[in-house]
């Protein structure tokens, strides 16, 4: 039990300014395994003061400097790799292997990659008679979602500082710990005091103040469209940056000349990940209608072996979700899927056999499913895959570009080639092909409503600048 009752604001823990608490539970025993302060518009308006005040130093700092300063951070957290790993297993349920490879690996290496390109960037350029000036945008509201929890973290604060701006983290109320390490490593690794802050807190109180304040320069939001739209009309009304990653509801196109096995097999995987709680999961798997039932059997093969377990073995491939109002959405999208017509083929809306307790729900795939469907239109947020049949290429990329959302997506062919000739023509803003590995350095970031602006890599560190002028 870890009981917390501070902010870390101004390079201090000092307390929080109410005396209301939140409490953290672990999804799989069910029990409160901790406690954070739920803070208010007066610590706010305090980190964001501190932030304000810190703010003309720090963007003064040679770029080297500040890229020393996030080596140092990227030291701290791999020097806390197994805490933060148990530490995210405890407060979202996702597997120890999983959260060592992902939560924990994945976040220290974005750290590496921004250390390098602080020191890289040109940060003045010449354009004809011109000096351009790429100067930091400011004070940032960074807040984050509890499904990534310390990677989305260190997807705004690496690319903040490395730019030179200052920054206010309100992380998610469901997976606040982590957070709290990050802070702890921002200390070790000596970045001045105000360069970094954290208030833990309830989105429609800290969040909003943080994103309606109007010391804030620019909001980066992770999180749901319904939030999103929100945060981008306060922003949008007062002027300021806004940075928005969305929901998802991405598709799979494997291709008549693909590796049926492969593609399918790689595609559950995709899906059951995090306990299916990915922006850009591929829950749209598109297979041509001459091989459609191979692969429906495939995939109700695939899911059947991630079996709901105990997210502290490291045998477990499928955790529970994060809480009990997201196991009950969870299920109310599979019932629905059900009572729409979908061919249930796996898992469905009752409790796994065995687990008596945690919010698990089981792996589930549908076959059948129309682009009508809720299921087909709608982010669910869990281990629930929709396998659909087309007719041609032009009728699978028609699909794949008939929803609000345009995040991620894959294409499986027999070669890249004509793989990379369909993935041209889906309107999304990533797309792994043949199975492609993740990329850190690569924008990250989507069409329509899944957001606006990127991060990761070079693109991540721009949205975080702005642009000046100098006339000879």
């Amino acid at each position: 039990m870890q009981a917390h009752n501070g902010m870390y604001i101004d390079g201090d823990w000092r307390p929080a300014a109410g005396d209301g608490t939140i409490e953290v539970v672990d999804p799989a025993t069910e029990e409160v395994i901790g406690t954070v302060p739920a803070g208010t518009a007066e610590d706010v308006d305090a980190a964001v003061r501190a932030a304000r005040a810190a703010l003309p130093a720090w963007a003064a700092t040679e770029p080297a400097e500040r890229a020393a300063r996030i080596g140092a951070l990227r030291d701290a957290l791999a020097a806390r790799r197994e805490t933060i790993a148990a530490t995210v297993t405890a407060e979202l349920g996702a597997p120890i292997s999983f959260s060592r490879a992902v939560h924990a690996d994945l976040p220290i290496t974005v750290a590496g990659t921004y250390a390098a390109l602080a020191a890289e960037h040109p940060f003045e350029e010449k354009l004809g008679t011109s000096r351009v000036l790429h100067e930091p945008v400011g004070v940032v509201g960074a807040i984050t979602p509890w499904n990534y929890p310390l990677h989305q973290i260190v997807a705004k604060a690496a690319p903040a500082l490395a730019a030179g701006c200052t920054m206010v983290l309100k992380p998610a109320e469901d997976t606040p710990l982590v957070a709290r390490l990050f802070a702890e490593a921002v200390a070790e690794a000596g970045l001045p005091a105000g360069v970094f802050n954290l208030v833990t807190g309830l989105g429609p109180v800290a969040g909003q103040a943080l994103a309606e304040h109007e010391g804030v320069d620019m909001v980066s939001f992770t999180g749901s469209t319904a939030v999103g739209r929100r945060i981008g009309a306060i922003a949008g009304g007062a002027v300021k940056r806004v940075a928005l990653e969305l929901g998802g509801k991405s598709a799979n196109i494997v291709l008549p000349s693909a590796d049926l096995v492969k593609a399918v097999k790689i595609g559950v995987g995709n899906v059951m990940a995090n306990s299916g709680q990915t922006c850009s999961a591929w829950t749209r798997m598109l297979v041509h209608a001459d091989r459609y039932e191979e692969a429906v059997e495939i995939a109700a093969a695939a899911a059947a072996k991630y079996v709901p377990g105990d997210p502290t073995d490291p045998a477990t491939r499928l955790g529970p979700v994060v809480n009990a109002r997201q196991r009950e959405r969870v299920t109310g999208y599979i019932r629905t899927g059900i009572s729409e017509g979908a061919r249930l083929v796996a898992g469905g809306p009752d409790a796994p056999e065995g687990v008596e307790r945690g919010y698990h729900v089981r792996p589930t795939v549908f076959a059948d499913v129309t682009p009508e469907m809720t299921i087909a239109r709608e982010e669910i947020f869990g281990p629930v895959l929709s396998v659909m049949r087309y007719e041609d290429v032009d009728d699978a990329v028609r699909i794949a570009n008939d929803s609000a959302y345009g995040l991620a997506g894959a294409v499986w062919a027999g070669d890249d080639e004509e793989a990379v000739a369909v993935a041209r023509r889906l309107q999304t803003g990533q797309v792994d092909v043949n199975g492609g590995r993740f990329n850190p350095l690569a924008p990250f970031g989507g069409y329509k409503q899944s957001g606006v602006g990127r991060e990761l890599g070079p693109h991540g560190l721009t949205e975080y600048l702005q642009t000046k002028s100098l006339q000879f």
